[in-house]
């Protein structure tokens, strides 16, 4: 009988990903669940932005703010998320988030299944060749993955 893989991910450790003020670490990729469940670590400075309003067509995405205080903007309707919170997002909810405060904000992120771990590597090689991370650019990065930009709520 073959032995199911077991992946550690220390805390020094992890595929960390730099984009611009955010930092993205990939703690688990899909490799050890099958592509069923992505994980990562989102870290946003202070006074950032997020994505463009989206939605996703084929995943769930899940945040756990860990610390700080997030922002997720929701359609029209923004929720204030402190340190303990779980924020739920099932396919074809327009969503996005920012840090509004002085202090980083650290969140837990999850994919299921874990199409959209990709994305954050895409936008990383984009920067890598030189091209800006444009709300443009961004859309088309997130086309490949089942996402599109939530434009009645743009």
């Amino acid at each position: 009988m073959k032995r199911p893989r077991v992946s550690v991910v220390g805390p020094d450790s992890g595929e960390s990903i730099q984009l611009g003020p955010t930092q993205m670490r990939i703690l688990e990729d899909g490799s050890t669940t099958g592509h069923r469940l992505g994980i990562g670590e989102i870290t946003i400075a202070p006074h950032t932005q997020g994505p463009p309003q989206h939605r996703h067509a084929e995943h769930d995405e899940g945040f756990y703010v860990i610390s700080g205080t997030v922002h997720f903007t929701v359609g029209e309707t923004t929720h204030v998320a402190p340190a303990g919170t779980l924020v739920m997002i099932p396919p074809g909810a327009p969503h996005t988030f920012a840090n509004h405060g002085d202090t980083h904000a650290v969140v837990l992120n999850t994919f299921t299944p874990d199409l959209y771990v990709q994305y954050f590597r895409d936008l990383r090689n984009m920067i890598a060749d030189g091209r800006e991370l444009t709300p443009e650019a961004t859309a088309e990065a997130m086309s490949r993955y089942a996402t599109v930009p939530a434009t009645d709520f743009a």
